[in-house]
Parts: C-alpha cells; sequence; structure tokens
C-alpha cells in the first residue's frame, strides 16, 4: 500500500508543477496584461483533485488518519482555482489580479500542505 501511496504522491506532485509551471511561464505576460491559462494549469489542477481523492482513500484504507479540515481547505482552494482556470481558459487576456489569484491560491495550498502537520 505505501508504494502506491507513493506513486499518487508524485503524481500529486507532478500536478502541482504543472499548474505552478503554467503560471510562471505568464509571469512576464501578466505584467503586460496579456497573461492567459495555459492548458497545462488546467490539467494540473484537475490532476491534483484526482490524485488527492485518491490519496485522501488510500490512506484511510490503509488506517492512516487524515485531518478532515486541512483536507477540506485543500478542496475548496482547489475547486476555485479548477473554477478560475476552467472558466478562463479561452480567454486571450486576463487582468494581472484575477491571474495572480491562481498563483496565489496554488501557493496557499501549497504552503498548506507542507507546514500544516
Amino acid at each position: 500500500m505505501d508504494v502506491l501511496i507513493n506513486v499518487f504522491v508524485g503524481l500529486h506532485i507532478i500536478g502541482i508543477a504543472a499548474l505552478l509551471g503554467g503560471f510562471f511561464t505568464q509571469m512576464k505576460a501578466m505584467g503586460k496584461g496579456e497573461a492567459r491559462i495555459h492548458p497545462s494549469m488546467l490539467h494540473g489542477a484537475l490532476t491534483m483533485l484526482v490524485t488527492g481523492v485518491a490519496l485522501v482513500g488510500l490512506n484511510q484504507a490503509d488506517d492512516s488518519s487524515v485531518n478532515n479540515v486541512k483536507i477540506g481547505l485543500k478542496l475548496a482552494l482547489l475547486v476555485v482555482i479548477l473554477g478560475l482556470t476552467y472558466v478562463k481558459r479561452d480567454e486571450e487576456r486576463l487582468s494581472a489580479p484575477l491571474f495572480g489569484t491562481v498563483g496565489l491560491l496554488t501557493t496557499t495550498n501549497i504552503f498548506i500542505a507542507v507546514l500544516w502537520v
């Protein structure tokens, strides 16, 4: 079971990397007001959702304790990220504050995962 959990943790990190990497590639364009949602951002967020749900299920099946408040907060942030990336994926230009919100929420999600024990 530990190997399976570690595989899903790796896939979860790949999803985070795709979402945050897509954001970082648009940073220069964000300064000019020409940022847009890259497809990797949406796919990364979806990967995070699927692997996160799988991780919760696998940890509960392994009789490990799961912090439901932490997971609920991370899920709420991810739903907002998914909503923004899905709704705005076809727009040519996004405002800097809206696009920056995606990066801020993603970074917040990472820090919650790492720092909240």
